[in-house]
């Protein structure tokens, strides 16, 4: 999720659409990791 935010926020700035694009990239790499880094059901631990 997070690689999908960065990929649709570097199409937003480079082919300059403006407003969705970027919106979109920016809460997809936050949404992801929130999701990533906090653990959700438990204790269990992430090995990166």
């Amino acid at each position: 999720m997070v690689s999908l935010g960065v990929i649709l926020l570097i199409i937003g700035l480079l082919v300059d659409t403006g407003f969705p694009l970027t919106t979109i990239g920016i809460i997809l790499i936050v949404v992801g990791l929130i999701l990533n880094l906090v653990p959700i059901g438990g204790n269990r631990i992430r090995v990166f």
